[in-house]
């Protein structure tokens, strides 16, 4: 990798602090699995990805075992830079993408509605993750001609690539 690494925290959602290495607008930091999420034979640690310019988090997770093994889970996010590192917020849109992208799945888009509706989010808010959403789709799971069906080249991002390589981040 050519380009300058920076050491980052970041604050998982599990309330965990993660060492995470940075570089351009791309974090990659690895997350212990708590015990209780565990499945005996996998891996203990996820790495996550945060693309800071689009607002979102990916992780293959180490927990998807059977039909949905290697498929790629997609949090949008509003990151919030701190003293102490990256905070991650979820603002609760997911997407399940398999190996070969030639598909995906949109989750949650109910839990969105009742955030706003039970004000845990402004309209704001809720804007900026249906803008993110679109735009990650846009950008990464459709195909170059807007209304192909033809599977994406461009997913998973071409900036987490060098980041997969690097050995397991350790405090």
């Amino acid at each position: 990798m050519n380009r300058a690494l920076r050491d980052v925290s970041v604050l998982h959602r599990t309330g965990q602090w993660c060492l995470g290495r940075q570089v351009d607008e791309v974090v990659a930091y690895d997350v212990p699995i708590l015990p209780e999420h565990q499945v005996r034979g996998r891996g203990t640690v996820d790495r996550s990805y945060l693309l800071l310019d689009q607002g979102v988090q990916l992780t293959r997770p180490a927990v998807f075992d059977g039909p949905v093994e290697g498929w790629w889970y997609v949090d949008v996010v509003d990151i919030e830079v701190t003293d102490a590192g990256l905070v991650v917020h979820d603002l609760y849109v997911d997407l399940l993408v398999p190996p070969g992208a030639e598909r995906y799945y949109v989750l949650d888009l109910d839990e969105l509605a009742g955030a706003l509706g039970n004000d845990e989010i402004t309209a704001a808010q809720c804007g900026a993750a249906l803008r993110s959403t679109q735009r990650f789709v846009d950008r990464h799971l459709r195909a170059s001609d807007r209304g192909s069906v033809a599977p994406p080249t461009n997913f998973p991002p071409a900036g987490i690539a060098a980041l997969e390589k690097l050995p397991r981040f350790h405090r």
